[in-house]
């Protein structure tokens, strides 16, 4: 009788803390979406002192002599800091049948990102080799414009609970890109689907 007792206790004790740890996990997930079209636009700046207007809800693409420029503006939803790690650009123009990308293409920051929950920040990347497989797709598709999707991986400020969220830079009249979301992979934990 003691060890059933024993046992119905540890495992309620179990089942206890995994909920604890989830409500913990939740309190500091991030989840990255486009900003808003009111949102103000962001100055960013790149390391060779290109700078660029991020406006709300967009993003900006720009191919130059010697780099592509890419920039977005993003909203954390989340409730805990999100942290940029990596991006990469999906060259399937097919989107629907382009699945979760893998953790081995992606680019790394040259800088870390942050961004508060419920806060409003950007992204940024710039391909600077010819040599790169996507620098003439991407550069043909900001001349003539094309949508693009781009990937960010990301997680939280202890670098666990990585997200990819799938982002689509669409082309305006107006010559600005506006951004949306379209998919969001969970890559230390089970998808959701």
């Amino acid at each position: 009788m003691l060890a059933s007792a024993t046992f119905a206790s540890v495992r309620s004790a179990n089942r206890a803390a995994r909920v604890a740890e989830e409500s913990l996990l939740a309190a500091t997930r991030p989840l990255l979406m486009p900003s808003r079209t009111e949102d103000p636009s962001i100055k960013v700046g790149f390391g060779d002192d290109h700078f660029v207007m991020t406006p709300g809800g967009g993003g900006t693409a720009e191919v130059a002599e010697s780099a592509i420029y890419l920039t977005m503006s993003v909203r954390n939803m989340g409730s805990g800091i999100a942290v940029l790690h990596g991006w990469r650009v999906e060259l399937s123009r097919e989107l629907a049948q382009a699945g979760r990308p893998s953790l081995d293409g992606f680019h790394r920051l040259t800088r870390d990102l942050y961004i508060a929950a419920g806060d409003v920040a950007f992204w940024q990347g710039a391909l600077r080799d010819p040599a790169q497989p996507e620098f003439d797709d991407v550069g043909s598709r900001i001349t003539a414009p094309e949508r693009m999707a781009v990937d960010l991986l990301y997680g939280d400020h202890q670098g666990s609970q990585r997200i990819i969220s799938r982002f689509v830079l669409r082309p305006l009249e107006n010559g600005t890109w506006l951004a949306t979301v379209s998919r969001h992979w969970n890559v230390d934990r089970p998808d959701p689907r």
